[in-house]
């Protein structure tokens, strides 16, 4: 931390950081980089044996054409003709006549696109497609474009920009908000440029890690990652910058108060990021792999986060010296403003009177946390996009003219020796409104099941939770496949997970307690706190998003992602303030008092952290999938209710109720 070794530091980060921005390989971008499905599920196993088909290498684009619910004139259908004969002209392949609904108001039009095409000339040929099936039509006609070709081209086009956009608005949410904390027109500049160097370093780590072992990445993951390195990253700085500026006031040397403040600082950020980081690497056990993504991408961002912030910061912090604060200059011998502030004396209060404040905390946590027994998981494809594209609005007038299933069909995967048996099985479930065998080959052969529900609606989830065993009896090799299917396999993986993740985050989440605060008491009492701020955090933004907001479901990964994000990172707080506690203890052994004095020192740089937290994660919104929009508010709700009433509300007075039992089996449980 010496001037010279200041310098160093300082240039040797910025050296690494350049070479891994201007070295780094590309990523591996691909459609199935948000997938909640594993490849052994039964829907997965089902697209992979039809994949053998002869016709497998094409997927259909659905092309709708409409009146407004009035019935198609002559013109109309013979306008549609020409241009089912111009698509299959410009693909060499054989017209296909338009299908007429039985009322007469929508036509359909079925054009083979190849399946082997890239994203990128995927999105091309739908932009032909619309263009070509839109020219020239009768007035009132409309045209749309749909199918699993037309949603992978949406879905692609709604983040184009998303990175940029994101990375703007959380740049500046971030300097607002360090500049109402700091009130110095230059002092939010440091940890700004430090961390949002950190996120662009960290997001081509990720494309490194991306392009070598050959894992999708796409716009959800690489925004979900820059969020966690700014949130938690400045989360960091702040409480380091906190801790230096305290320093200031006892050193005349900027360096030697650099030095002390990350030695006092260090363990409670190695502690915090530790257990974010093995909270993130145990993701890689779920099955889904879009979760399991998140979780190594978001692991790689809290590495290099708390690299820069332990690293990075502290040289560039104490090299221009304490001008950099101005026009509050801390000066050596300064009253510590703290012991006067706003949180100690909510301290006080709390602690006048534990009791009541425990127990109204604690019931308005439970009575919170109740409303998640309501909430509802799994989305259906017309509820993913924040903005309904094409593709999903074609579908829902497709889905009102055609049987529900006609748009997105379960399928079989079947002998071929039984595809009739199987079909005719099919046929007898409730649910189902026809099955007809299709193409087939020496070893497969695919059923189509049309369903009478609407896609992913419980019926029909229902349908095919129910066809699975019934197929099956005729044919024990049948795998029952397509969109319902998916979303049934989709909402078991995330049921899977849950039960595997949650409880081994729990024990990392207290084995980093245990080690940091050496306290057994101490961190069942923490985790405990911090898990049921999640079940509150859950309970109060369902409430918004199902009657403020109107989405009738949250994603199936969002209760398993929130968990991660909110016990991992809100144990941040406690962590932050029961490690200044215990320094405190160490002085003078009262356990009400070095509570009261740790968190008048840390109210308003964790409080300021929580706010920054809750905001930058709120700017997921920005994005345009309901999934990242649904995660920033539980996860702000959360930060928010750990930052004010779990860290500086309840917590306090079961200190002082506890006393040194507290800090119980250590030696501060005992009187010295």
């Amino acid at each position: 931390m010496g001037r010279r070794r200041s310098v160093v530091v300082l240039l040797l980060g910025l050296l690494l950081a350049g070479v891994v921005l201007a070295f780094a390989p590309a990523p591996t971008v691909g459609s199935e980089a948000g997938s909640n499905l594993p490849s052994d599920a039964e829907s997965a196993m089902a697209d992979k044996a039809l994949a053998e088909l002869p016709d497998a290498d094409e997927a259909p684009a659905l092309v709708v054409f409409s009146r407004d619910g009035e019935p198609l004139t002559d013109d109309d259908l013979t306008a549609i003709e020409q241009r089912g004969a111009q698509a299959a002209q410009e693909l060499d392949a054989p017209p296909v006549p338009p299908t007429t609904s039985d009322d007469g108001t929508v036509a359909l039009l079925v054009v083979p696109l190849p399946t082997d095409l890239s994203n990128d000339e995927n999105a091309a040929a739908i932009e032909d497609l619309r263009g070509l099936a839109g020219e020239e039509l009768p007035d009132g006609l409309t045209v749309g474009v749909t199918g699993a070709p037309a949603v992978q081209a949406d879905l692609g086009k709604v983040f184009d920009g998303a990175d940029t956009r994101l990375l703007l608005v959380t740049a500046g949410v971030v300097a607002l908000l360090l500049i109402v904390t700091y009130r110095s027109p230059w002092l939010w500049l440091v940890p700004l440029a430090v961390i949002g160097l950190a996120d662009r370093v960290a997001a081509k780590v990720v494309d490194t890690v991306s392009a070598w072992s050959g894992l999708d990445v796409d716009g959800s993951i690489t925004g979900i990652t820059s969020v966690l390195v700014f949130g938690a990253g400045t989360n960091y700085a702040l409480l380091l910058i906190a801790r230096y500026r305290e320093e200031l006031r006892h050193e005349e040397d900027r360096h030697t108060a650099m030095r002390t403040a990350v030695g006092a600082a260090a363990p409670a950020i190695l502690s915090s990021s530790g257990t974010v980081l093995l909270g993130l690497l145990a993701l890689l056990l779920a099955d889904s792999p879009f979760v399991s993504r998140i979780g190594l991408a978001g692991a790689t961002g809290i590495a290099v986060a708390v690299l820069f912030a332990l690293v990075v910061l502290p040289p560039a912090m104490s090299l221009p010296g304490r001008w950099l604060f101005w026009p509050f200059v801390p000066r050596v011998g300064d009253p510590d403003p703290t012991r006067r502030g706003a949180w100690y004396r909510i301290g006080r209060a709390v602690t006048r009177r534990p009791w009541p404040v425990v127990v109204a905390g604690t019931l308005a946590l439970v009575a919170m946390a109740l409303a998640a027994f309501g909430l509802r998981t799994g989305l259906g494809q017309d509820e993913q996009f924040v903005d309904t594209p094409e593709s999903v609005s074609t579908q829902q007038v497709l889905a009102q003219a055609f049987p529900a299933g006609t748009a997105a069909p379960t399928v079989v995967a079947a002998s071929p020796d039984r595809a009739e048996q199987v079909a005719e099985a099919a046929r007898s479930v409730d649910g189902v409104r026809d099955a007809t065998p299709g193409e087939a080959s020496a070893d497969v052969a695919e059923v189509r099941v049309v369903l009478e529900a609407g896609p992913e609606s419980d019926e029909a989830l229902q349908a095919v939770r129910d066809l699975r065993p019934a197929v099956s009896e005729v044919d024990p090799n049948a795998l029952v496949g397509g969109p319902d299917a998916e979303a049934v396999d989709e909402r078991d993986t995330a049921a899977r997970d849950r039960v595997v993740v949650v409880p081994v985050v729990l024990g990392v989440v207290l084995l980093g307690l245990l080690l940091l605060l050496r306290s057994v008491v101490a961190s069942v009492l923490l985790i405990s706190l911090t898990v049921l701020s999640y079940a509150a955090a859950l309970g109060l933004a369902w409430l918004a998003i199902e009657n403020l907001l109107g989405w009738s479901a949250v994603d199936v990964s969002l209760p398993l992602l929130a968990f991660i994000f909110l016990v991992a990172l809100g144990v941040d707080y406690n962590i932050f303030l029961t490690a200044r506690a215990k320094q405190e203890m160490r002085s003078d052994g009262d356990a009400t008092e070095s509570i009261v004095r740790a968190l008048a020192t840390t109210g308003g740089v964790i409080t300021s952290a929580g706010i920054l937290l809750a905001a930058v994660f709120a700017v997921l919104g920005v994005l345009p999938l309901v999934l990242l929009a649904q995660l920033g508010i539980v996860v702000g709700l959360g930060v928010l209710l750990d930052t004010v009433l779990v860290r500086g509300i309840i917590t306090p007075p079961i200190v002082a109720v506890l006393g040194r039992r507290f800090w119980w089996p250590g030696a501060l449980s005992r009187k010295h």
